[in-house]
């Protein structure tokens, strides 16, 4: 399974960073001689390959290639590709760049690298043979991509930071067979599309039959693309939770990007 990791954006909301947003330090895990400094993108690359991915594709800009230094040709299990976005124009022509890797017959999942989410074993809750969003409750889904179920589960619409979406959870990552993956990729090509965002995309392929689930296995969710995102992150990873460790059991808790504070029970 191939995990793509879409590391191609300019970071501007937590700039000045002498390195790529993707190395930001965020909380540390341990080593044989002690601990070290984690990268926040190793949370979503540890939760991939929990998931099943055995390869990952890192999708990065001309001038990222701190990102080549810090992981090389693997990580863990996994090996790890390197495609360049030339220019910053949005998620989904990131996210398609690695399109020629991906073989039909095998699954794929994506995820934002500039994200910490728990649980950590949650991506393997989503099935290999259909699209499918893994979904995670905020108090805020304005602020994110808000994911319309009907009473099956079925993905309905998915609302791009509106304030009149209807529901609470967004998406944090999704996984797909490579047929669909092409599927999306051939409907994003069409003239006149080019979809900027993967949910105004999704939505022109559910109008077209296309079929999504959302799976509502996410417990806790924090973008680090902000300070007040970081202060968040670095609060619920402050008793030393690593990656690919579980601090919090599905239902548990509610994560919101903004503004940074966790309900629990």
């Amino acid at each position: 399974m191939w995990g793509i990791v879409p590391a191609a954006g300019r970071g501007s909301r937590i700039q000045p960073l002498a390195f790529s947003k993707e190395l930001l330090p965020v909380g540390s895990r341990p080593t044989e001689t002690g601990e070290r400094p984690c990268a926040v993108s190793e949370y979503l690359v540890e939760r991939m390959i929990l998931g099943g991915a055995t390869k990952i594709c890192f999708v990065i800009s001309p001038g990222k290639s701190d990102i080549m230094e810090y992981y090389g040709a693997a990580y863990g299990a996994a090996d790890i590709a390197y495609m360049v976005q030339p220019r910053p124009v949005g998620l989904c022509d990131a996210i398609f760049r690695p399109a020629p890797l991906i073989a039909a017959d095998e699954p794929v999942v994506v995820g934002l690298p500039d994200t910490v989410w728990f649980p950590a074993h949650a991506l393997a809750a989503l099935p290999d043979d259909r699209l499918s969003f893994l979904l995670f409750p905020v108090d805020r889904p304005d602020l994110f991509d808000a994911v319309e179920l009907d009473g099956a589960d079925r993905v309905t619409a998915i609302r791009v930071k509106q304030k009149d979406a209807r529901s609470r959870w967004i998406w944090g990552a999704f996984k797909m067979p490579g047929r669909v993956f092409h599927e999306l990729a051939a409907l994003w090509r069409r003239p006149g599309r080019g979809d900027e965002y993967v949910g105004t995309l999704v939505n022109a392929w559910l109008a077209e039959g296309g079929r999504a689930i959302g799976v509502k296995a996410g417990a806790a969710y924090v973008d680090v693309g902000t300070v007040h995102g970081y202060r968040a992150a670095v609060g619920l990873l402050g008793d030393g939770i690593a990656p690919g460790q579980t601090m919090l059991p599905v239902g548990t808790g509610v994560r919101s990007a903004d503004p940074p504070e966790v309900r629990l029970p």
